[in-house]
């Protein structure tokens, strides 16, 4: 199955004989800087996936031979050839379309507005998985840390901790924990959350331009000053409430398989409580704002 995906991918690209001709240099649009070439950027995804040529070829089905032409410039691939590459390495779209760019191609993937009716289907799934998370807290985010969405709980969580229950509204959840005043200043172990999130975002942006300027506007946390020899299972987000210290476990869900920009930059933060005790809060208080909900429709 394999010799036979490499065969298709060089009949594929028989227009463009193997080893004979570079991508095309000519863009769309004018750059101040020449773009870099299509090959070469392959080449640095292919080591950032810690991939020899030979893995990818056997991961992907394009011969070993043809895409060590394809790294150099010496071939050019079709754009299904390059599809397979990119979609092997789970390239971020945005890069794709960078890539398809550099050799000449018309970019394939959209960043459709999460407000367009195309989304609709989207947005009932996230709608979804908020409510299904109550009475646990959760968040989704946008690619620049930016909060689109919030559920109930929340809102609760923070009214518990002393801020106002509409905080999430236009919030930049990176901002948020990082500058002073925000929610990193209820954190219990804020050094440990801060750095991770620092660190994150720092990963995050070297392909985000937009994250990478957010990040130059805030304060470098300081960076852990003691580390545990007994590191445990998973760091807990412990945060100071008005009932005490809650703890909760962080996890993150993304949509599998995005063919939109948009849809592959969503992720959904879930704050699971940690204990019985955060448990015991975080349902306590969201029922009792239910019921205030309810007798102020009431009234």
């Amino acid at each position: 199955m394999t010799v036979l995906a490499a065969m298709t991918s060089e009949v594929m690209d028989a227009a463009h004989p193997q080893c004979q001709s570079q991508c095309m240099s000519s863009q769309p649009f004018p750059r101040t800087t020449p773009p870099v070439a299509a090959g070469v950027q392959l080449r640095q995804l292919r080591q950032q996936a810690g991939l020899s040529q030979l893995d990818l070829a056997l991961i992907s089905g394009v011969s070993q031979r043809h895409l060590s032409c394809i790294e150099t410039g010496r071939a050019k691939p079709s754009p299904n050839t390059l599809h397979n590459l990119l979609t092997t390495l789970d390239a971020p779209l945005e890069r794709c379309n960078d890539i398809f760019l550099a050799c000449g191609y018309a970019p394939r993937y959209e960043a459709t507005p999460l407000t367009s009716p195309s989304m609709e289907v989207v947005r009932d799934a996230i709608n979804h998985v908020l409510h299904a998370n109550n009475p646990a807290p959760a968040i989704v985010l946008g690619s620049h840390w930016e909060v689109l969405a919030a559920n109930t709980s929340t809102g609760v969580l923070f009214d518990l901790v002393g801020l106002a229950k509409d905080a999430t509204q236009g919030l930049n959840l990176l901002v948020m924990l990082l500058q002073p005043g925000g929610l990193g200043d209820h954190l219990n172990n804020a050094e440990e959350i801060k750095w991770v999130a620092w660190q994150r975002a720092t990963r995050e942006a070297l392909s985000n331009p937009g994250l990478a300027d957010i990040l130059q506007s805030l304060p470098v946390p300081y960076r852990l000053s003691t580390l545990s020899d007994e590191l445990p299972p998973l760091l807990l987000t412990r945060i100071n409430s008005l009932h005490g210290e809650l703890k909760f476990m962080s996890t993150f869900a993304t949509f599998g398989m995005p063919l939109d920009i948009t849809m592959s930059s969503l992720r959904i933060e879930h704050l699971i409580p940690a204990d019985a005790k955060t448990w015991e809060v975080m349902t306590d208080a969201y029922e009792r704002s239910l019921q205030g909900r309810t007798h102020g429709t009431a009234t």
